[in-house]
């Protein structure tokens, strides 16, 4: 079947389970979303938020972007995509929580530790290199504290420091950050291992990346 039949067969079974059988989902989000989380996420096809975490439409507000970042408080002339999709979540939609999901094989961070930001000019446009900037701090963690370690040791640590990187950028908003120093709004740093299929969380406390679902067939 062509790709595009089949984007459409797709969507002819959404709307025969959501605009018939179970109408009355999309009965309410006629009228407007209330979801209680922000995830940002990568746009990397395997991490689809909505299968991973099992969730109906209008229960995740989702901001997708390579290497699911989120980049400093800045103020500007210049277009600010993530951010903009942080205040409406924040401000206009009241969301409980967010949750920054990075994941394992990330070709984005892959490409930031071998060096993509160091490059001036790319044929592309040098779009890729100026975003990963973001991350720069967790490359060179790793790179100093983690110099002892495989390439793919390295290459998973700094996916998981990456996490940590937007977590800290997430507070240099005010609007966050006062909300958070209020107790209504948590944030959260996540990590989709792919290559075990599980999902880990990490602990403030413990500064580290502690198991929320093990793999299958391994103690919880």
């Amino acid at each position: 079947m062509p790709a595009i039949d089949r984007f459409l067969e797709g969507f002819r079974r959404f709307q025969q389970q959501y605009y018939r059988e179970d109408s009355e989902l999309f009965d309410t989000l006629k009228e407007g979303q209330r979801p209680t989380t922000l995830l940002v996420g990568c746009c990397d096809s395997r991490v689809d938020p909505l299968k991973l975490t099992g969730c109906e439409p209008g229960e995740l507000f989702i901001v997708r972007n390579v290497a699911n970042l989120v980049p400093p408080c800045e103020k500007g002339l210049h277009h600010q995509g993530v951010s903009s999709a942080l205040e409406y979540a924040v401000c206009v939609l009241a969301v409980e929580r967010i949750i920054v999901l990075g994941h394992g094989g990330c070709g984005g961070i892959r490409a930031l530790m071998q060096g993509v930001t160091h490059e001036q000019e790319e044929p592309s446009g040098g779009f890729l290199a100026k975003w990963l900037t973001i991350a720069d701090p967790a490359r060179e963690f790793v790179q100093t504290e983690c110099a002892d370690l495989s390439p793919d040791e390295q290459l998973a640590m700094a996916e998981r420091m990456s996490i940590l990187v937007s977590l800290d950028n997430l507070l240099s908003f005010p609007w966050i950050r006062d909300r958070v120093a209020a107790g209504k709004l948590q944030i959260l740093g996540w990590y989709f291992d792919i290559r075990e299929g599980a999902l880990y969380g990490f602990d403030a406390r413990a500064r580290r990346f502690v198991p929320l679902v093990c793999p299958q067939g391994s103690r919880p």
